[in-house]
């Protein structure tokens, strides 16, 4: 029951930043180039802080096996979800993205902490690193339609790639910047969900709501996103040995997330169809409120 009411509060919440941002795009204080500047603000600044906070913590050989097997297991769940969006939704880039990517940071960061623990948070660090290192590199070459071959210099000055390499850095030497870094990191990471969920709202001003329910394709990729990827997701970590149930939990939590806002944020920067992007966001959000409980519940019963 506490995950359910858990789950619960942190989708009315998304939705009450959601509404400050369609109020203030309505109310025309914000712009659509406004709404463009937010965007940047939050893939340049506001994620590469929270990858980086999310090491700020102590080093033991116990976090550092950990750390190891998270990494694995997380960088596997996240080609597993790729997978199966690819295959599904190979000629719509929108639900392909939106298929492979859950809101894992927003939605899953304060579940884990609620129901497991903050010290748990850390099983999910490395996953969520490499969700948004991949929505960069693999993501946006699948809305553009556009396969850039890359080379190390261009991966090495991403921001979200250097801000991983530093968050290992001061995970493994125990070094970390100043207190007052310290705290300006921890503040800025502090409005990774809030940011997106306004910028959603930006969005959500501009889409015709009726529209919302009408579409298809909307509860297909939701379906995906919310049952198919969660439960081969459980499958697969429910036959892996030498794991604990607190590292598959977090794993499945964070998979089980419903669509990542980033999608409508990259369908924007890349001129896309970010309206519709929006739209698969916050019906996969609503309808989390019933499938998150379900395979939590599930998973605890097999882990």
């Amino acid at each position: 029951m506490q995950s359910a009411i858990t789950i619960i509060q942190q989708i009315l919440t998304m939705f009450l930043y959601m509404a400050a941002g369609y109020w203030l795009f309505r109310s025309k204080l914000v712009s659509k180039e406004g709404s463009v500047g937010f965007a940047h603000t939050l893939i340049y600044l506001i994620l590469p802080c929270a990858i980086l906070q999310s090491f700020f913590t102590e080093r033991t050989a116990e976090k550092v096996s950990a750390l190891g097997i998270s990494f694995l297991w997380g960088i596997l769940v996240l080609m597993l979800a790729m997978a199966v969006s690819a295959l599904l939704f190979r000629k719509r880039p929108i639900d392909n993205f939106g298929g492979a990517f859950s809101n894992a940071g927003f939605m899953g960061i304060p579940l884990i902490t609620a129901i497991l623990g903050q010290e748990c948070v850390f099983y999910v660090a490395g996953m969520i690193a490499f969700l948004n290192i991949l929505q960069w590199f693999y993501g946006q070459p699948i809305l553009s339609g556009k396969k850039e071959k890359l080379s190390l210099w261009i991966i090495l000055k991403n921001p979200l790639v250097i801000a991983l390499l530093l968050g290992l850095a001061a995970f493994l030497t125990g070094l970390r910047p100043p207190a007052l870094v310290s705290r300006c990191i921890a503040s800025v990471s502090a409005m990774n969900g809030p940011v997106a969920m306004i910028i959603l709202g930006f969005y959500l001003a501009q889409t015709n709501l009726r529209s919302l329910f009408g579409k298809a394709s909307t509860y297909l990729v939701s379906a995906v996103r919310l049952l198919l990827i969660p439960l081969l997701t459980l499958l697969l970590l429910a036959v892996v040995p030498g794991v604990s149930a607190d590292i598959k939990l977090a794993l499945l939590m964070a998979a089980s997330a419903p669509i990542g806002a980033n999608v409508a944020v990259y369908a924007q920067k890349l001129g896309k169809d970010y309206v519709y992007a929006v739209e698969t966001v916050c019906l996969s959000t609503l309808f989390s409120l019933v499938s998150l409980p379900a395979v939590i519940l599930m998973a605890e019963r097999v882990f």
